[in-house]
């Protein structure tokens, strides 16, 4: 008799492999999820439904989901949005996973999203905890911000292979794209600086920070300014040096973005801050943010994309 060789066990998983084209698809959902729970956060704030819950991670201290009243079931959506953003960061690592050949780059960005996503649970409980103190409002806001840059820079980064990126552009434009982005963090901060100053806490008692309206909103408005006047004079600069039509067009589309928030803004402002424009608001940062993005990761391509000659290297 021979030796008895050992059967091999039945596959009882079998793990689906995205192509590459469709782990993008999976990126760009994950950077319209993360992006819609951050405009639905807003949307907890502005229809004072903050406190609606004001237990965590359960509703009440008797219940773990909300009753069916309007400001509990308000904020109940919100949370139960998050944990679909949840699934959809999970398929985006387990994609990253599943991908032949396997790319390190995918996977780390994949896992930040993961990272990002549990501390904004965490900060969002800290925010009921701590009935809705503006500070940790803002944080909760700017860091649902850093989550949408790293779904944008996985769905960018899945569009391209696994290749060192290089400059198309001349050096000064990526200094100014750096700034452009940076400019826009300022604009944003100085943003929920009026917020926590202003009407819409999230809750009719909640204590506001101890600034008047009118001059922070001012301070916004300048800084908003300022990133447009430096969004446009990057545009000029492109121009004189050459520019690729992709980061050209790209600066362009930021420069009317800015423009259309500014309106909103202003509008907004001179309206009392209805509710409703205020929402738009915020959703109009989400997108100015994206393109800020986009116009700053287009300056760079790889190497099956590159028509311009004579381009340095460098990654972003």
């Amino acid at each position: 008799m021979g030796a008895c060789r050992p059967r091999p066990y039945p596959r009882l998983v079998h793990v689906p492999r995205p192509s590459p084209a469709q782990y993008r698809v999976i990126t760009l959902v994950v950077v319209v999820a993360v992006s819609v729970i951050v405009v639905t956060g807003a949307a907890v704030r502005l229809t004072d439904s903050g406190l609606g819950c004001p237990d965590w991670p359960k509703c009440t201290q008797y219940h773990f989901v909300a009753r069916a009243s309007f400001h509990p079931q308000v904020e109940q959506l919100n949370r139960d949005f998050t944990g679909l953003v949840s699934v959809g960061v999970a398929v985006a690592v387990l994609g990253s996973l599943a991908l032949l050949p396997r790319r390190r780059d995918l996977i780390w960005w994949s896992l930040g999203l993961v990272g990002g996503l549990v501390a904004e649970i965490v900060l969002g409980g800290i925010v009921v905890l701590s009935h809705l103190w503006p500070p940790f409002v803002a944080a909760h806001f700017l860091l649902g911000m850093a989550l949408v840059w790293n779904a944008v820079v996985l769905h960018d980064r899945a569009g391209h292979p696994d290749t060192p990126p290089a400059l198309t552009v001349d050096r000064r434009v990526r200094r100014l794209g750096l700034a452009v982005v940076a400019l826009a963090g300022v604009v944003f901060l100085t943003g929920t600086i009026v917020t926590g100053s202003g009407p819409h806490g999230g809750d009719q008692h909640v204590k506001r920070l101890p600034f008047l309206v009118e001059d922070v909103a001012r301070i916004h408005s300048l800084t908003a300014w300022a990133f447009l006047t430096l969004t446009v004079a990057t545009l000029v600069v492109l121009h004189r040096t050459g520019p690729t039509r992709s980061a050209q067009r790209r600066a362009l589309e930021l420069s009317l973005a800015i423009v259309a928030q500014g309106a909103i803004g202003y509008t907004q402002y001179f309206l009392g801050v209805p509710p409703a424009l205020v929402l738009l608001h915020v959703a109009g940062a989400v997108l100015v943010w994206i393109v800020a993005l986009r116009f700053y990761l287009g300056l760079f391509a790889h190497a099956e994309t590159m028509q311009v000659a004579g381009v340095t290297s460098g990654g972003p």
